[in-house]
């Protein structure tokens, strides 16, 4: 592997980014999670009850689709959707939860905790916890609880208790903030489902690892398909889980250009927005360096984007390094963007995606007429649209 796909070193860091910023009563709990992941990612029983789970609890491999009508319908490069909204609970979540529950087992922890946004990584540590009897609560800001209703009701038939917070702005950085509050107070029975590749050392590298079967599937498809690697790869990027699962297996591969789509909100001018690298800056937050929205005293701005899963002011440090490294390039698209292209899935292609996923979808539907029809684009389709329904509907006056 190159240094790129190496990273973090031993502290966590990716160049200036990642590390360890948590009060001295998490950095045990931490040690021993970075140790027993350490174990557990070389030990072939954890890795071949971890693959029977993919593939028979949450669906893996998922397929590689060609958009036809899409393709068509633009009139440029060929488009491919990765279709982890096919899977088991409905978003790519559910890799990164089957990987920490079988890693909280391991270290002797029953009590499961996380934070949720969109709602989906909540929905998929409730289930992962009922498949292994774990009690489970769920921390949610309540104005994701109101605009995520679906996905509420989910996690509590699942066995969950949801617990809102009315902090702050009531979303998911507010979110986090109480499920470290809860950790620290009951880190020895508690095991907490950290749900993007954010966070202290060594949650950005173990999610990013759970989450790499998606750039390895996609790798192997492509290859089988079209006998050739794609030209573009392009994702959504809130903290940046699924993106960085599809874009790491291909970081070696110079030809293949990669792009991940920030939350535009209402325009970047408004300031009611959440693209980190529009106007962000370097800080700390919820323990790591990276970029994200503060204004001039270091205080974090308020966010916004008609997305919930994309609404935070940080963006996970691996991304932040590989931006500055000239890997990734990162672009964004708008609230009104993003539902157009969830309404243009839908028609074209019978396709009904998230709105984190509408981004991506959106940002491909921009550029793919300017590409040949020779080259080949890969769009990470990360969840379904079923939870995003009765506000799409409520946009377009359905």
């Amino acid at each position: 592997m190159t240094a790129l796909q190496q990273l973090p070193d031993v502290h966590g860091h990716f160049g200036p980014y990642g590390g360890m910023f948590v009060p001295e009563t998490l950095m045990s709990a931490l040690d021993e999670l970075a140790a027993e992941y350490d174990i557990a990612k070389n030990d072939p029983a954890f890795q071949n009850e971890l693959g029977e789970l993919l593939h028979n609890f949450a669906g893996r491999p998922t397929p590689l689709y060609f958009a036809e009508r899409l393709t068509t319908n633009l009139g440029g490069a060929k488009i491919y959707l990765k279709r982890e909204d096919l899977l088991h609970t409905g978003a790519h979540k559910i890799n990164n939860a089957l990987g920490q529950i079988l890693l909280a087992r391991r270290m002797g922890k029953t009590r499961i905790i996380a934070e949720t946004g969109a709602g989906q990584h909540g929905v998929a540590t409730a289930t992962v916890a009922a498949r292994f009897g774990c009690e489970c609560i769920i921390y949610m800001g309540v104005v994701d609880m109101e605009r995520q209703s679906l996905n509420v009701a989910r996690m509590r038939f699942l066995g969950a208790k949801v617990v809102p917070v009315t902090a702050g702005q009531a979303t998911l950085k507010e979110a986090i903030n109480e499920a470290m509050r809860d950790w620290v107070t009951n880190v020895r029975t508690t095991h907490y489902i950290l749900g993007s590749a954010l966070g202290s050392h060594p949650y950005p590298m173990m999610v990013r690892d759970f989450h790499r079967v998606i750039g390895i599937e996609a790798r192997r498809q492509i290859l089988g398909r079209e006998e050739r690697l794609p030209d573009l790869l392009v994702a959504c990027v809130g903290g940046g889980s699924n993106a960085i699962g599809l874009f790491h297996p291909f970081l070696d591969d110079a030809s293949v250009r990669m792009i991940g789509v920030e939350a535009g909100g209402e325009g970047i001018r408004t300031g009611k927005h959440a693209a980190r690298f529009q106007g962000g800056k370097l800080g700390v937050l919820q323990g790591t360096k990276t970029f994200l929205l503060a204004n001039a005293d270091g205080q974090i701005e308020l966010t916004h984007s008609v997305s919930a899963g994309l609404d935070y002011a940080a963006i996970g440090p691996e991304h932040s390094y590989l931006r500055d490294a000239g890997r990734i390039e990162y672009d964004y698209a708008t609230d009104d963007e993003a539902l157009a292209a969830f309404r243009i899935l839908a028609e074209t292609e019978g396709i009904i995606p998230a709105l984190e996923t509408a981004h991506a979808v959106a940002h491909v539907i921009k550029i793919a007429p300017s590409m040949s029809s020779d080259k080949l684009i890969i769009v990470n389709c990360s969840g379904r649209g079923d939870k995003d329904v009765s506000q799409a509907a409520t946009h377009f006056g359905f």
